[in-house]
């Protein structure tokens, strides 16, 4: 991959396609730096995803959607009559990438979907605006959720999330960090407090830096410091994103969601996840049946690349955890609200059209 200075590096600018090839904004180096990575195939593609240059749920399928078009790209030139097999099996390179992103998933069917009707023409064109139509909908979807979100906040306070679920995760604006776009620009959140989130630090690296960059009160907190905040008082939410969410309302996110869900419920603190319908998976009926990605051990032992543990010692490293829906006070979507969710309230706001 190359690196590209003609961009401009902002949240809601972190998927570009400039000049027919796919850029991502290096999450893996901010706030320090603030580079672009250059895509130019399917497999730089589906190496970035894996690599958390890219991360958060919708960012991951509109990445993945971009990477059919570099497939299609490629393989048509080399093969024009015979392209297809070759892009089948960048389609299952890129969803091997990530496993427990139900968006990743979602964006590649889309694409199957729009290649089962093209002919032997050049296929990028359609497959291209397919793929821009993903990431303008995941921007639409995500400034939906950020009215909803914030009108369920009733009066003005501090709030709580975890991990990234702002523009960075997504397309642009963000799901949970939409929802505090949204809800400050009315006047009704103070101060949001970041968890640090450990191991990747995405709080303290990346919402922090979003935060500030859209003028909003931020503070940075250990992961271990929401009870005693919760017990503190001012308090009124904890506001999170979701990686994917079984047919009975259990969410999947980032590690420590749970955490954070159980204490919200003792301290009195409502508990919302903000994600599109994407990420609603109908043919997983619980969390528990849901895949945790795990990752190395040198993630744990390790901060900031210097090793902090022992040499030869082990450490668990599951990337989610699963919040059983009866501590989920709300569900926010482009679709519409659902409060104390369960499998009849799932599955009535996916019936609709």
């Amino acid at each position: 991959m190359e690196t590209s200075a003609s961009l401009v590096a902002h949240p809601d600018n972190a998927i570009v396609w400039h000049d027919d090839n796919l850029f991502l904004l290096d999450q893996r180096a901010l706030p320090a730096e603030t580079r672009f990575l250059l895509c130019a195939s399917a497999a730089e593609t589906a190496r970035a995803i894996k690599d958390m240059v890219v991360r958060g749920a919708p960012a991951i399928g509109v990445t993945a959607a971009y990477g059919v078009v570099l497939s299609a790209r490629d393989h048509f030139q080399q093969e024009p009559t015979n392209w297809r097999a070759g892009v089948d099996q960048d389609l299952e390179l890129l969803a091997a990438a990530r496993p427990t992103a139900i968006n990743l998933f979602w964006a590649l069917e889309r694409m199957r979907r729009r290649l089962a009707v093209l002919d032997q023409l050049d296929p990028v064109p359609a497959l291209l605006t397919e793929a821009q139509r993903i990431h303008r909908d995941d921007v639409a979807a995500n400034q939906r959720m950020g009215e909803l979100g914030a009108a369920l906040i009733e009066t003005p306070t501090d709030v709580i999330t975890h991990c990234n679920a702002g523009a960075l995760a997504t397309g642009g604006y963000g799901t949970a960090l939409g929802v505090v776009r949204s809800a400050h620009a009315a006047g009704k959140i103070g101060r949001v407090y970041a968890d640090e989130t450990r191991p990747w630090l995405q709080g303290s690296r990346l919402t922090a830096w979003e935060l500030q960059q859209s003028d909003i009160p931020v503070t940075v907190q250990a992961d271990n410091v929401a009870a005693s905040l919760m017990a503190r008082g001012g308090i009124g939410w904890v506001i999170v994103g979701s990686d994917r969410i079984a047919a009975n309302g259990d969410v999947c996110n980032k590690i420590g969601t749970y955490m954070l869900a159980v204490l919200a419920r003792h301290h009195g603190v409502r508990f919302m996840v903000a994600a599109p319908t994407s990420t609603i998976d109908l043919k997983v009926g619980q969390g528990a049946d849901i895949p945790i990605e795990e990752r190395g051990a040198d993630e744990v032992l390790s901060c900031g690349g210097n090793r902090v543990g022992p040499d030869a010692v082990e450490a668990h490293n599951p990337v989610f955890d699963v919040t059983p829906a009866e501590l989920v006070d709300v569900i926010v979507t482009e679709r519409g609200v659902i409060e104390q969710p369960d499998a009849d309230k799932i599955g009535a706001l996916m019936a609709e059209v």
